[in-house]
């Protein structure tokens, strides 16, 4: 239970993130350079605390691995943030908002075919996934649910490069979570993590070059901006990922994810408590309707090896 509660914990912060973002964005910083300074301070924050700690750690452990790390850090990091932020410069946000927290969906699919054809250990430590009632009604349900939420009667608006973005960041998500589990089982949470980090950063330098303007003196100083980064950065990334990696290793990555459904809920509640916004009656129908599905969704679910 506590560690469902966990899970609990982090989506709602992940929700309020939505709007932290949409304030840097509105004082003149880029995406990418959000994402470069957030995780620059969960990475310097990580290191402080491994070395305050004194805890062991493995700078290197065979390319192998590393090459998982680097898959894990533009799944999980750079990309995933790349896609999901450029995304809504083409697509409504209600697109960005449904497609994106399909992750789960993929999720399930690529763990059922992984863990009955992949090969490598990483097969070994997914959950066992009953394809069933459970797991396609809870998903209708749920995707059903945040339909209703994301664009309460709006005409839907389909725009090529935006969806397949956002669809990107949904795929993306789900190859994260595939692998995440058993990494950190083998690592470590706070080595795990700070590798993914790591890569994270590297990968999204490429995309830094028209983002100068971002990291001026005029936007930096402003009070409003450090108190965004610093919760994105301290607790949203540093805090929350470890968090979130030991939610996958102990809850498993199909039952985790499932979580992200009620990722539109929190940041509908951050949007009321912050930016004034109601909620609607098809927003609260929605909400019950994820939260209905969630719960049906994980009795497809058997973790192996959790504890």
């Amino acid at each position: 239970m506590k560690y469902h509660l966990l899970a609990l914990a982090v989506v709602a912060v992940w929700g309020v993130t939505f709007v932290c973002t949409k304030a840097l964005i509105g004082a003149g910083m880029r995406p990418a350079a959000i994402f470069v300074c957030r995780f620059i301070l969960a990475y310097i924050g990580l290191w402080i605390y491994t070395v305050l700690s004194r805890k062991p750690y493995r700078i290197w452990n065979g390319w192998k691995d590393e090459l998982v790390f680097l898959i894990l850090g533009i799944t999980g990091g750079s990309f995933y943030f790349l896609t999901e932020n450029t995304a809504l410069a083409y697509t409504q946000a209600c697109n960005v908002a449904f497609l994106v927290c399909s992750a789960p969906l993929f999720t399930a699919i690529f763990t059922i075919l992984y863990s009955r054809y992949g090969k490598s250990r990483f097969a070994k430590g997914l959950e066992e996934v009953r394809l069933g009632w459970p797991l396609i009604g809870g998903t209708i349900l749920a995707l059903m649910g945040m339909s209703l939420m994301v664009f309460e009667g709006k005409k839907v608006q389909l725009s090529a490069a935006g969806d397949l973005m956002a669809i990107g960041a949904a795929l993306c998500w789900a190859v994260y979570s595939l692998f995440m589990g058993q990494i950190t089982r083998e690592y470590g949470t706070l080595t795990a993590t700070r590798k993914v980090f790591f890569y994270g950063l590297v990968t999204i330098l490429p995309f830094l070059g028209g983002c100068k303007d971002s990291f001026s003196a005029d936007i930096l100083c402003q009070t409003a901006v450090w108190g965004n980064l610093l919760f994105l950065g301290l607790i949203a990334s540093l805090v929350c990922f470890l968090a979130w990696n030991v939610v996958i290793d102990k809850l498993g990555n199909v039952t985790s994810t499932n979580y992200v459904y009620l990722n539109p809920v929190f940041t509908l509640l951050s949007a009321m408590a912050f930016l004034g916004e109601r909620m609607t009656l098809m927003a609260a129908v929605g909400s019950v309707a994820i939260l209905i599905g969630v719960i049906w969704a994980e009795r497809a679910t058997k973790a192996q090896g959790a504890s």
